[in-house]
């Protein structure tokens, strides 16, 4: 039975946690359009940290969305916020017309060798 006698002498070794961080650029659109930055599967992150920078040249303020629950903003221009999330599934931000800025996303997943 994996685990009976300790992590030596058991035939289940523990997990790695492995981090990701994906960063980008958003540029504004129709007012009230949702960008989808970036979706998995659920289950494959138990957590994450999700930022956004609004540009101090923006005429508006940018949200962030983060599936299932959380929210990142409303972020004024020039200034910049991040949260975190557990078992996140997807991460959309909403930039008016006429905002920009850099989003960076770090993500934790556990797998077993």
């Amino acid at each position: 039975m994996c685990g009976s006698k300790g992590f030596n002498d058991a035939c289940c070794p523990s997990g790695q946690i492995f981090q990701e961080q994906l960063c980008g650029n958003f540029n504004g659109g129709i007012d009230g359009q949702e960008q989808i930055v970036w979706q998995a599967p659920v289950g494959d992150y138990f957590e994450g940290t999700f930022e956004i920078f609004n540009s101090a040249s923006s005429t508006a303020d940018v949200t962030g969305t983060i599936t299932p629950t959380g929210t990142v903003g409303p972020i004024p221009p020039g200034f910049s916020m991040s949260v975190s999330a557990l078992n996140p599934t997807a991460f959309t931000i909403t930039a008016p017309a006429g905002t920009s800025g850099k989003f960076c996303i770090t993500l934790y997943k556990r797998v077993l060798a």
